[in-house]
């Protein structure tokens, strides 16, 4: 074989695994880790009986997104009459299942939300759940139980005021999870002879085997230190980090030692007790979003620092603007800015990077409440409401293109994010799974 026939070859077979790649939805923010992807000729038009592939009903409702990888797709859900938790894997070509497991008694412990509202994650070796009651349970891809530990049991009760989430992170053959909470009891949780530590614990996901833990301090006070948001990786000027946000702070962390590499935090001087954090981190273009709560500003963090960083790290703040706060979902990055979704505003704004300069603000229809995080996909914004309204907007212009209806009577509270992958959307409701396209 000639040489240049050989590489050809290797192209080839290189961009193919590309694209294989890029069609999964591994974890809750997609395959770059904020909420976008490069598929295209995704649908605009459907509705519960037209340009479907399939639908399933779930046995239990969920905050979780749906996780797929080639033709498995992964869900977490709760089974409303055996009260018990559930690990499940679909086929993605027609709804059927392919295997469910059992993984402990017991659904919430508020009205809120349920154990079942952190995402799963795979690397399409092994599929990661984790629950709110502490169970973390691995499976091969052909449903065998590879691992399983309670994080609770392990390190003692989640000190959180309502139900802990967290989707953890899986990258680079390493499973990461953060438990930052609070320092004192609440509710009768959390140790009463000794301090409650906030922690980041990185495993292998192989194995369980434990590859590091690290304790994160914090000045924040009371739900304050409480964070239900997601480590997330980045990697600016070849320097690779894990970004945690929570405790009134966003840190940088080496990804091999949990080392802490930077932090940023001047946003709550005062200490206010109440600001409990509930959008992850999203980063692109060399900076990072970090979401004040309530109807406060977006801080935008300029990555690269070292050590305790001042406010001449922001890029900007956008204290001017009313339409730009998240205090539930996360922003998403794609074509070079960030999608930021204001559930207190109602609107969705595309903003530039480096100037938090709005190009476009939409005002959401209906009266429910948005809180799921957008999804960024084929030129187009997809979005969805506690009514399970998914509104589909043009990502250029902001112009609304559909506004349709996926509930049932009585729905309320749907914050699943929508999955894209293989060309398809993938709608979870509180009571069924929507497979969008053909």
């Amino acid at each position: 074989m000639k040489a240049s026939t050989a590489l050809v070859i290797l192209m080839g077979l290189v961009l193919l695994t590309q694209s294989t790649h890029a069609a999964n939805w591994p974890q809750w923010r997609g395959p770059h880790f904020n909420g976008s992807t490069e598929e295209s000729n995704l649908p605009l038009q459907w509705s519960k009986t037209d340009n479907l592939a399939w639908t399933r009903d779930l046995p239990g409702s969920s905050a979780a997104t749906p996780i797929v990888w080639n033709d498995k797709v992964l869900i977490s859900t709760t089974d409303d009459a055996d009260e018990t938790l559930l690990a499940m894997c679909l086929d993605r070509k027609t709804g059927h299942t392919i295997w469910s497991s059992k993984v402990a008694t017991g659904l919430k412990r508020d009205s809120r939300s349920n154990y079942a509202s952190p995402s799963p994650v795979t690397n399409g070796k092994q599929a990661i759940f984790f629950y709110g009651n502490g169970e973390m349970v691995v499976f091969d891809m052909d449903g065998n139980k590879l691992w399983g530990t309670n994080i609770q049991k392990r390190w003692g009760d989640f000190c959180f005021q309502w139900t802990f989430s967290s989707t953890p992170l899986l990258y680079d053959n390493t499973v990461y999870l953060q438990v930052l909470q609070r320092d004192v009891p609440v509710h009768g949780k959390g140790f009463s002879d000794r301090p409650n530590e906030s922690y980041i614990a990185a495993f292998d996901p192989a194995n369980g085997d434990l590859k590091w833990k690290i304790t994160r301090p914090s000045k924040a006070q009371a739900e304050s230190l409480e964070s239900f948001t997601t480590p997330m990786p980045y990697t600016h000027d070849g320097r690779t980090e894990i970004l945690i946000l929570g405790g009134d702070d966003i840190t940088g962390h080496e990804p091999t030692t949990g080392r802490e590499l930077w932090r940023w935090g001047t946003w709550n001087p005062s200490r206010i007790g109440h600001w409990r954090l509930v959008p992850s981190p999203v980063a692109g273009d060399g900076i990072a979003l970090a979401c004040a709560p309530k109807r406060d500003p977006i801080y935008a963090v300029k990555l690269g620092g070292n050590g305790t960083l001042t406010d001449d790290a922001l890029a900007w703040v956008s204290r001017d603007d009313r339409n730009l706060s998240s205090d539930v979902p996360t922003p998403a990055f794609a074509h070079g800015d960030f999608f930021i979704l204001s559930d207190v505003r109602g609107a969705l704004s595309r903003v530039e990077s480096k100037t938090g300069k709005i190009k476009w603000s939409t005002e959401l229809p209906g009266r429910s409440k948005y809180e799921a995080s957008p999804t960024v996909a084929d030129g187009k914004v997809y979005i969805m409401n506690f009514a399970a309204e998914v509104v589909v907007l043009d990502a250029e212009t902001g112009e609304i293109k559909s506004n349709i209806p996926m509930g049932e009577r009585g729905d309320d509270m749907t914050r699943s994010a929508i999955a894209v992958s293989h060309g398809n959307l993938f709608i979870r409701t509180n009571s069924k799974l929507y497979c969008i396209g053909k």
